[in-house]
């Protein structure tokens, strides 16, 4: 990951660099695109990556920009140019108490199809940041991809994201399996696999498989003490199924499968697939996993 972390010693560069330069004159058209990596736009599991990784979500209004020199923009990404902007909060999405009205970032974008920087000024913008000590007003993205030309529908979907991730029964965060046991019923085609998750404080989280004679079979998660039977699976798009599908590993880990009994580890396995198939890729667009 490119990342602009540790980029307070980067904007000091990139100050020195825009002292003096001439602010860009020709202003764009609102609405142009501010940050390159997504022409298609984050999807859920970025915005949760970036949500989550962010001390504040600004939406800010873009005032001056200015390009900064190659040389003076360590870890620049082949293909992009670096930025020192400078801009007005509209609103505090998410994050601290307060954020001063003035603004300064360094952001990496694409440059235009006639290979120039895009003219970003009078557009707005969705920042995913932290603040910098000892530099009121200064902030650094959170990743190369923190910054997404503003719209009224990425808005409402980061403030969905927000209300999911500040609820009071939001899931704790998966960091792998725990165990996993599959138990036969007394009849044939019947059983039900266990499947314990680790998490972020040791909250309890466990899956459960059932298969029943003549019937798909059926998992869903509990996130509690209690095994629900009644749990079904997570809706796509949600902090439960993000919290899955975005950390669960691909197989399930030989030594998590408590099982003896050679046939009972394979069912163990074969469920722990259904489940892992069930949920789909973790889609990602503009982010890693972290």
């Amino acid at each position: 990951m490119r990342g602009l972390r540790g980029g307070a010693a980067a904007l000091g560069l990139a100050l020195a660099a825009a002292g003096g330069a001439a602010l860009a004159q020709d202003r764009a058209a609102a609405g142009q695109a501010a940050a390159a990596p997504a022409q298609e736009g984050p999807t859920y599991a970025d915005l949760v990556t970036l949500a989550e990784a962010s001390e504040l979500i600004i939406r800010a209004r873009i005032r001056d920009q200015v390009t900064v020199p190659p040389e003076r923009a360590p870890g620049l990404a082949p293909g992009f140019v670096r930025l020192y902007l400078e801009g007005e909060a509209q609103a505090l999405l998410g994050g601290g108490s307060g954020v001063r009205e003035s603004l300064a970032w360094l952001a990496d974008v694409e440059p235009n199809a006639k290979g120039k920087p895009p003219k970003l000024a009078k557009t707005e913008v969705l920042l995913f940041a932290e603040s910098v000590a000892g530099r009121p007003g200064t902030i650094v993205l959170v990743d190369e991809a923190g910054q997404f030309a503003w719209t009224r529908q990425l808005e409402e979907r980061v403030r969905g994201v927000l209300r999911e991730l500040v609820a009071a029964d939001a899931p704790p965060r998966v960091t792998g399996v725990a165990d996993a046991l599959s138990v036969r019923g007394n009849l044939a085609g019947e059983s039900e696999t266990q499947i314990f998750l680790e998490t972020t404080g040791d909250s309890p989280a466990s899956i459960s498989v059932l298969r029943r004679p003549g019937q798909p079979p059926a998992w869903g998660v509990s996130w509690g003490e209690i095994i629900d039977s009644a749990a079904r699976r997570p809706e796509p798009d949600t902090l439960q199924w993000y919290r899955l599908a975005c950390a669960l590993p691909a197989e399930l880990p030989s030594s998590a499968n408590l099982a003896r009994d050679p046939a009972a580890r394979a069912l163990a396995e074969e469920d722990y697939a259904l489940v892992r198939a069930e949920l789909g890729e973790c889609g990602r667009r503009v982010t890693e996993a972290r």
